[in-house]
Order: C-alpha cells, then sequence, then structure tokens
C-alpha cells in the first residue's frame, strides 16, 4: 500500500546514487513510496516526470521533481535534520570529497568494473587512480575522527559510503590488503548499521511500495 501524499523514489536498489537518496530519506525520518524499477522497462510515469531515464528521481507532493541525488539529500534533511548532518558536509573540505566522489573517482569506477565498455582501459591503472582520487583523502580524515563528519556522520559519509562500497566489491581481497586501516573499518561500520539494512531492503519491482521506516534512537 502506498500513501496520496508521500513524496514517490524512483529507485534501483543496486544503484549509488539511489543508495545515498535512500539512506538520507531514511536518517531525515521522511516517510516515502518507493518505485524499484526494471531497468530493461523503465516506467512511463518516470519518465514523463524526468526524460534522463536515470534513477533516483524523487517526485513530490506539490508536483515538483528532484532529479539529481545530492539534491533529493539536500531536500531531506531540509525537513529534518536535528544534528545537521547536511551543514556539516557544506565546509570547503567536503565538497572536495564530494566532488572527487562525483567526477574523478566515479569516472575511474567504471572503467575498472566495466572496462569492457570503454576502449583502451586498463583495468588496473583505473582502479589505482580510483584509489588516489578518493580513498587515500578519505582515509587521511578517517585517521582524524572515525565519520567524515567527525565524530558523528554527516551527508558525507552516507555520500560516498555507497561508492566505496561498491569499489571494495569488485576485488575484496585486494581491496583487504590496501594501506587503509581506518576507511575499511569505517566502511565495515557503515555496512553494519541497521541504517544499510533499512537501505537495501528488497522491494516488489515494478511497482510502488510504501518503504520501510528507520528509527534511528531504536537502533541506537
Amino acid at each position: 500500500m502506498t500513501s496520496m501524499t508521500a513524496p514517490l523514489l524512483y529507485s534501483y536498489r543496486r544503484c549509488p546514487y539511489a543508495m545515498r537518496a535512500r539512506m538520507a530519506l531514511l536518517v531525515a525520518g521522511i516517510e516515502f513510496d518507493a518505485h524499484e524499477i526494471v531497468l530493461r522497462d523503465k516506467p512511463a510515469a518516470m519518465l514523463a516526470l524526468s526524460p534522463k531515464g536515470t534513477v533516483p528521481v524523487l517526485a513530490l507532493a506539490d508536483g515538483s521533481v528532484l532529479e539529481q541525488s545530492l539534491e533529493i539529500m539536500q531536500w531531506a534533511f531540509g525537513v529534518n535534520d536535528p544534528d545537521q548532518w547536511w551543514m556539516r558536509s557544506q565546509s570547503p573540505a567536503h565538497q572536495e570529497l564530494l566532488t572527487a566522489c562525483d567526477g574523478r573517482f566515479k569516472h575511474h569506477l567504471d572503467r575498472y568494473i566495466y572496462p569492457e565498455r570503454f576502449d583502451e582501459t586498463d583495468r588496473t591503472l583505473q582502479r589505482d587512480a580510483a584509489v588516489q582520487a578518493l580513498l587515500v583523502p578519505i582515509e587521511a580524515r578517517l585517521q582524524i575522527s572515525p565519520q567524515l563528519g567527525g565524530e558523528i556522520p554527516c551527508a558525507t559519509d552516507i555520500a560516498v559510503f555507497p561508492f566505496v562500497r561498491q569499489f571494495a566489491a569488485v576485488e575484496p581481497d585486494w581491496f583487504g590488503a590496501l594501506p587503509l586501516p581506518a576507511l575499511r573499518t569505517w566502511l565495515s561500520n557503515w555496512l553494519s548499521q541497521p541504517l544499510f539494512e533499512t537501505t537495501m531492503v528488497k522491494l516488489p519491482a515494478g511497482k510502488a511500495t510504501k518503504f520501510p521506516r528507520f528509527n534511528a534512537a531504536e537502533s541506537a
């Protein structure tokens, strides 16, 4: 069952952009419906709202549409953000990490995971370039504090986590041998969080479903 007034998120479970959007909505305590799309048969309603055809897309009750994951995160924390997750992610240092994640790191990550899609791609060089673009800077910050947000997470943590997770899963043994102990601890912690478990709940594909709520207090 869905709500007539709840925001509707068009999503794909394994997409890191959609994952960061779901995490932000959950942290902000926003009830929403989610439409798990089928990639080979994208819903016409989503394409009418957002012709670009990629997720996430958030349709709000007032008729407005948010088509970018960071926009959805900003909107969610604009509704409810008592711990200032969004504000604490707006420093120049955090913005530099986000720019690296969505820019250089994602560029190399795609060529590392899907070398067959790109001409003349050296997979090892792409892998190593991805490490330098984002993982090394994250390690440096996590050597100082347990989260990118300091003692507690901020929006930057959940914005970059899905992409680091995706990278680490390609060659787990190789990743585990990297000299990045603080990053591995951080990643392992996020993977074990109830927030991530709720974020990754499996929904029936091809239709809108009320997304499970996440209660941070009960999960503490």
